[in-house]
């Protein structure tokens, strides 16, 4: 079994140990220390990485069968002596986000009587999840002032290992169901919980804790949070895009959101207007398309393939065309998804279906049907020349 140093001194990221064994994890080299300060994964905490004699530790894991620590290497190692060295940025984000996380869920008992239900830590996301719906941005800004405060005091944070007789009076607010003595992380007297992992010695250290936004789930919710330098760079992040915002529309930041709303207006006056001079070309071409129509067998036929157009404005030229009385339109679109349009006006008497079915066919496809006075399909890749070589067919169905 390993000694795990890191249960009472998470500060430390250099020492010597002995490998005393070596072994594979998912076919990596992975070795075992008599004595360690790398933390596993575990308790919502990533493992800490580092180097022994050289060598990148990777990950570092409990084996279930005998709980031993197992540290996963990028290169092989022999037994005997080591040197270790943990990544102290990596283990102080941790160090940070963990203190910073017991602080905050201990707030959000202490004010909306919201209990924490889970945590998860990674190098994208910090998140608690709570067992209520979420609070109001009242309610969250309270919590939020109320852990900060708690960090202005600088209250120390120790570990301790009580003994049975002692745990009740601690008032943990959660025990968790563990063999062997219990470790429990002090935070100034503000929180106690029993947990396994790295904290900072004083809650000064966490810099700073800024939730960042909180999404229901189900009948719970997850609270993404930060703190101290990644608190810093979130906060970097979004000041500069809101100064680069407040500089493109030449106005304080302050006035940023009025100024998105003035062109959150002037884009749907916009778009309503071109909506409306689109449809009133379209009519001008479908009328000019429908008058220059042949007319073999005493009704307008119009037969036409279309590339770089919008289906939908395609539709809408098909239902322009057979508005008309007397008229029969087989319209195509070339694409990624191609489509076939059969359709006809209400007073002629053909089933466009099995003529849409005949122009499918030629495409290789099957997938399209309607009504016997519209009918479309498609979706396969086709050339406009494919197209066309469809329309003909469906022509022929139509003759």
């Amino acid at each position: 079994m390993t000694e795990r140093l890191y249960y009472t001194d998470s500060y430390t990221i250099s020492f010597q140990a002995q490998i005393v064994k070596r072994t594979t994890i998912d076919d990596a080299p992975a070795v075992v220390l008599d004595r360690s300060y790398f933390y596993p994964t575990s308790g919502g905490q990533p493992n800490d990485t580092g180097q022994i004699n050289g060598v990148p530790v990777v990950d570092v894991a409990i084996r279930e069968a005998d709980g031993v620590v197992l540290h996963i290497l990028n290169g092989d190692l022999p037994l005997g002596p080591a040197h270790a060295q943990i990544d102290w940025a990596r283990r102080f984000d941790h160090m940070q986000h963990h203190t910073g996380q017991h602080i905050l869920s201990q707030a959000f008992i202490e004010l909306l009587e919201a209990e924490t239900v889970g945590f998860h830590m990674s190098p994208d996301s910090i998140t608690i999840d709570l067992n209520t719906l979420p609070p109001d941005a009242a309610q969250v800004a309270a919590v939020e002032d109320r852990a900060n405060a708690i960090l202005a005091e600088n209250r120390p944070v120790r570990v301790l290992f009580p003994t049975e007789q002692e745990i009740p009076a601690l008032h943990l607010r959660k025990i968790p169901p563990v063999e062997g003595r219990l470790r429990v992380v002090d935070i100034g007297g503000y929180d106690r919980t029993a947990c396994g992992g790295t904290h900072v010695a004083h809650t000064g250290e966490v810099g700073m804790i800024k939730i960042l936004r909180i999404d229901r789930r189900g009948e719970t919710s997850r609270v993404e949070f930060r703190c101290g330098q990644r608190a810093l760079l979130d906060y970097r992040q979004k000041n500069a895009l809101m100064n680069q915002l407040a500089a493109e529309m030449t106005v304080g930041f302050w006035e940023v959101p009025a100024a998105l709303e003035r062109l959150r207006a002037e884009a749907q006056d916009l778009r309503r207007e071109v909506r409306a001079l689109r449809s009133a070309v379209l009519e001008q071409e479908a009328a000019a398309v429908w008058q220059a129509a042949e007319r073999p067998n005493g009704y307008a036929l119009i037969v036409k393939a279309f590339a770089d157009r919008d289906a939908g404005e395609v539709r809408q030229f098909v239902q322009l065309l057979v508005a008309h009385p007397a008229t029969v339109a087989l319209c195509g679109l070339a694409g990624d998804k191609a489509q076939i349009l059969a359709a006809r006006s209400d007073d002629l008497p053909f089933d466009m279906v099995p003529i849409l079915k005949r122009g499918l066919a030629a495409l290789g496809v099957d997938r399209g049907g309607g009504r016997p006075s519209f009918a479309q399909g498609g979706g396969t890749s086709a050339s406009v020349a494919d197209v066309e070589n469809a329309l003909q067919n469906a022509l022929q169905a139509l003759q």
